[in-house]
């Protein structure tokens, strides 16, 4: 299987939509870019300082494709139906791992 076929790649029974799955593919492009560059950057021996700082930003990038992911897995996975008393603390849940993946 080639990068180029991952736009079709379809997974039966999956709970990820549509739009959720065009936003990953978008960001994980855009890292797979910011790596690149990255190992452009080593191969012309740029300051450590400025590799670090690409570093970071692919870290907080891949933090916010997890983050989506867990939010996706929590609201449509672990089976807590909306409208319930385990919805609320559900969403607190969220909220705090998505604050913490920052």
């Amino acid at each position: 299987m080639t990068d180029k076929n991952i736009d079709t790649i379809k997974v039966e029974n999956s709970d990820i939509t549509e739009e959720l799955q065009k936003n990953l593919l978008i960001r994980l492009r855009r890292i797979e870019g910011q790596v690149k560059g990255i190992h452009n950057m080593v191969e012309k021996q740029v300051c450590c300082k400025d590799v670090l700082i690409q570093i970071s930003a692919i870290r907080a990038a891949i933090n916010k494709v997890g983050g989506l992911l867990i939010e996706n897995y929590a609201r449509n996975c672990i089976g807590i139906e909306k409208g319930s008393e385990q919805e609320e603390g559900l969403e607190q849940l969220i909220d705090t791992l998505n604050t913490f993946i920052k």
